[in-house]
C-alpha cells in the first residue's frame, strides 16, 4: 500500500507560514499546530518571505499577487509562441506566393 501524498492549498500554506512570520510562532510550534513537517513549513516560510519581497517563485505561488504574476507570465509565453508560429506561417505563405508569380 503506497502512502498518499498530501496537497495543500496556497491559502493554507500562506496561513501556516504567516504563523511564523506574523504571529511569531516558532517553526516547531507552528508545524505541530497545523499538522505538517517542520521542514515543509520552513520551505513555505522562506517562499512567503521571498514573495513578499516581490520575488516570483519557481514553484506554485502562495500569495494571490504572485499567483497572478505567474498566470500572466504563462500567458505571455503562450502568446509569444503563437506569434512566432504566425510569423513563420506568414513568411512561408509569402514565399509561396512569390514563387507562384514567377
Amino acid at each position: 500500500m503506497s502512502k498518499q501524498r498530501r496537497t495543500f492549498s496556497p491559502e493554507f500554506k500562506q496561513q501556516a507560514a504567516s504563523l511564523v512570520l506574523d504571529k511569531h510562532y516558532s517553526h516547531v510550534e507552528a508545524s505541530k499546530s497545523v499538522g505538517i513537517a517542520e521542514s515543509v513549513l520552513r520551505r513555505w516560510v522562506r517562499q512567503l518571505e521571498q514573495e513578499r519581497q516581490g520575488i516570483t517563485p519557481q514553484s506554485k505561488a502562495i500569495t494571490a499577487d504572485q499567483q497572478r504574476i505567474q498566470e500572466l507570465e504563462a500567458r505571455v509565453d503562450r502568446l509569444e509562441r503563437e506569434k512566432a508560429i504566425l510569423k513563420k506561417a506568414t513568411a512561408l505563405l509569402m514565399s509561396e506566393g512569390i514563387e507562384r508569380t514567377r
